[in-house]
């Protein structure tokens, strides 16, 4: 059969040139112009053919000789431009550029070279003028087998600039684009963000067409396609023979499940199965009375809290899978399926656990199957394609889904196949047909099988709290959301201090003594003992000193946290509130009340992390007042520059905590340091043995050197933490509070607290601090790892 298919192949010099943003311009402009446009990919990326769906209006294909063999190309080609006016090959990497060894194999030049398609080359000059004259010429000149035909300049400086890289071009020049940043997409390891994961693509994808048509001459393009050769081969269909008993087969989808071959689903449908999608993110349960089940590829680790937030959904895979239902598994699929990804909650059916690494896997694989599966029998051979940079633990089950390269890789069982194999199934058809036939076979579903389920019970993130003075962070932290809500470090607690904590569960058969505690803590701040009061956490210090006197006029410095406003209303005083100005959050002296007897500051502050300077605060010290300095986070700034704790003054009140940097909110430790007789008449109010035996050892461990050391240590990975968080919310044009605190404070925007939720992520609502509203959030700091998550998923949000 021969026919005849105008066509293109976009290429460029090296990765980075360009090439994806123009390609999708081009098919979108040329779709706005009346053409019906195909697009497709060289290599395997599920990325970019999501973008030229969206531009084109039919599915993404791609071209990969590695996945498919070189004698698929054309038909796949054909298949996937049946009924189109012109065909766009994006290419992949460098023009020359494919398997390292293969001498090109696979490369862009390989097929154009075997579809026969003239190239169009997309050449960066932002660095370079005349040069790209003498790159181009070699170019051409490379291989006489690959016809380019032309150029397109992309990302000059000026009309200047523009005319000196024209001038030395031999070849004709399509069109020359100038440095526009409105048409770039955000990467994401080795490409784009998945375009199910923008919700502006539509718009973006708007003005890169409007871009492309006012810079670049598509009328020449076009003649540049119609000089390609007629093709002589049948197009690809999906040979298979279907089953009997039309199987129901689910195939996930949504914004984590991003990737599958357009041909997969052609396939399946073509062996009998009725293909049915769903949500793993925002479906609460499988579609009704499947037979099969298929989870694709995609970026699961960007979205692992709202995954591990859909409890009912994880229930309804793992009930599915280990009931027996014929399940495929790749990569997004297999991590979807293991008990927990960075700590979050999966589906839990492979024995196994799954985490982020600073490595990506990208590599070609020829695997064999070492037993039979619900992709066909021992033996079964096939080439498929790794891209990943997470890493299962353990890597393959007592049956691995594939042996390659005497390795054993992924889980298998008679049900079961989940493997970080990506393969096209175009050209292993073979898989589809056991597959359908595996769920053709499997056991019927009772009517309302997964239709009874109880409905999760959630927080509402939009929702008021009833009280919002005694609203805090933890409650935020629930339905498996990943935690940037509550500023408890994540690292593990030191042995040392888990041997304390041990010690104290075990001495906990007799009445707790608080003084060695208190010794231990005078000896580390070099204060008189009696200046000491070990407490359970710092809250109850608050609702001491909210009994402590009659207060006349107790007042607040805020924002700032809101256990001492609870604490003195419900001691039967009404407090004071000096609300500090936006943005930087300073300290005001003159907005103090002099007739303040009480006055309660942080230090550095929560939510702001504002950390006050020493003089600022003794600055606010005045006769018949008593200043209470909370410095639950100073333990977590670097060398505690400001702190008050070490210097005994008659009228400052110090209130500490050891919940945070030591990871043990359950272990209600904190202590007081102040004047002797304010200290006396706290501890008159105290509650008789109100601190824990395992709270008093801990904190006689944490005031050893060698808990100062690990203090240390941890301050300065904090700092190096948060600089993480504060960088990449400045690129997403984010203000920030400059804080030296294990948080930062942030003005996201209105209604982004509850988007975020709703995504997977709690972070701690700011509007039920006095003086915030609902456009600000804080959020703790993480490791670098989790900090990249929360910022991607922000940045969708924002978009």
């Amino acid at each position: 059969m021969v026919t005849s298919l105008p066509r293109v192949v976009i290429a460029a010099p090296a990765s980075g040139h360009g090439k994806t943003t123009v390609a999708t311009g081009l098919m979108a402009a040329l779709r706005r112009s009346g053409h019906e446009v195909s697009g497709h990919k060289v290599g395997p990326d599920y990325i970019d053919p999501g973008y030229h769906a969206l531009a084109t209006g039919r599915p993404g294909r791609n071209l990969d000789a590695h996945l498919v063999g070189e004698d698929l190309l054309v038909p796949l080609l054909l298949h996937g431009a049946r009924d189109a006016d012109v065909a766009v090959v994006e290419g992949v990497m460098g023009l020359f550029d494919g398997q390292i060894g293969g001498r090109g194999f696979a490369s862009t030049a390989h097929v154009a070279a075997l579809t026969r398609t003239p190239v169009v080359l997309v050449v960066d000059a932002s660095h370079a003028s005349r040069s790209i004259g003498a790159l181009v010429a070699g170019m051409h000149a490379f291989d006489p087998e690959v016809p380019v035909a032309g150029v397109i300049v992309n990302k000059v400086g000026s009309d200047r600039h523009a005319r000196e890289v024209v001038d030395a071009i031999d070849l004709p020049v399509l069109g020359v684009i100038s440095r526009d940043d409105g048409i770039v997409a955000p990467s994401r390891h080795l490409g784009l963000v998945p375009m199910d994961e923008r919700d502006d693509a539509a718009a973006a994808l708007d003005r890169l067409s409007e871009r492309i048509a006012a810079t670049v001459d598509l009328d020449h393009l076009l003649a540049i396609a119609r000089t390609a050769p007629d093709l002589d081969a049948e197009p690809w269909t999906p040979d298979v023979t279907p089953v009997a008993g039309r199987p129901r087969i689910a195939v996930a989808g949504g914004r984590a499940f991003t990737f599958r071959y357009a041909e997969t689903e052609e396939l399946l449908c073509a062996a009998g199965a009725e293909v049915v999608t769903f949500d793993p993110l925002e479906d609460r349960d499988l579609p009704h009375g499947i037979d099969g089940l298929y989870l694709g590829g995609g970026f699961p680790e960007v979205h692992a809290a709202a995954i591990a937030a859909n409890t009912p959904m994880r229930s309804a895979v793992r009930e599915a899978v280990l009931d027996g239902i014929p399940t495929v598994a790749e990569c997004a699929g297999l991590l979807y399926l293991c008990r927990s990804l960075d700590g979050a909650p999966m589906a839990g059916v492979l024995e196994a656990d799954a985490r982020m690494t600073g490595r990506l896997t990208l590599a070609y694989r020829h695997a064999t199957a070492p037993a039979d599966s619900v992709l066909g029998s021992a033996g079964t051979a096939a080439t498929g394609h790794e891209f990943h940079r997470t890493h299962v633990t353990p890597e393959h089950g007592p049956i691995a889904a594939w042996t390659s390269d005497d390795r054993s890789l992924g889980f298998a069982s008679s049900s079961l196949h989940a493997s970080y194999l990506h393969l096209h199934w175009a050209g292993t058809p073979h898989v589809a047909q056991a597959f359908v036939q595996a769920a053709a076979h499997a056991t019927a579903r009772p009517a309302g099988h997964h239709a009874t389920r109880p409905e999760r019970r959630e927080l509402d993130p939009a929702a008021a709290p009833a009280d919002p003075l005694r609203h805090h962070g933890d409650v935020e932290a629930a339905d498996g959301r990943l935690d940037f809500a509550v500023n408890v470090s994540t690292e593990p607690r030191p042995e040392w201090l888990s041997e304390a904590l041990a010690r104290g569960v075990t001495g906990s058969d007799r009445y707790p003594d608080a003084r060695p505690a208190a010794r231990a803590i005078a000896h580390h701040f070099a204060r008189p003992l009696e200046e000491v009061l070990p407490s359970a956490g710092a809250a109850e210090v608050f609702g001491l000193v909210a009994r402590l006197r009659a207060w006349q006029r107790p007042t607040i410095v805020h924002p700032q946290f809101t256990e001492p406003d609870v604490a003195l209303r419900l001691a039967g005083h009404e407090p004071t509130h000096v609300v500090l100005a936006a943005e930087e959050f300073a300290l005001a002296p003159d907005a103090v009340p002099e007739d303040a007897d009480l006055l309660v500051i942080g230090n550095p502050t929560n939510p702001t992390g504002r950390l006050h300077r020493v003089r600022e605060l003794e600055a606010l010290r005045r006769p018949g007042r008593l200043l209470v300095v909370d410095e639950a986070f100073m333990d977590a700034v670097p060398g505690e520059p400001e702190s008050l704790a070490a210097r005994s003054l008659p009228d400052v009140l110090v209130v500490r905590s050891l919940t945070k940097l030591w990871a043990m909110p359950g272990i209600r430790a904190g202590f007081a340091l102040g004047p002797a007789e304010v200290i006396a008449d706290l501890r008159a109010l105290q509650t008789p043995w109100s601190v824990s035996a395992p709270a008093i050892e801990a904190m006689v461990a944490c005031h050893r050197p060698e808990a100062t050391a690990e203090a240390t240590a941890r301050a300065s990975r904090l700092a190096r933490w948060r600089a993480v968080l504060v960088d990449g919310l400045a690129e997403l044009g984010v203000p920030t509070v400059p804080s030296q605190a294990p948080f930062v404070l942030a003005q996201v925007g209105y209604g982004i607290h509850a988007k975020l939720a709703s995504a997977g992520y709690a972070v701690r609502r700011a509007d039920t601090f006095p003086g915030l509203d609902d456009r600000w959030v804080r959020i703790a700091v993480r490791p670098p790892e989790l900090t990249r998550k929360l910022l991607t998923a922000l940045r969708i949000e924002l978009s």
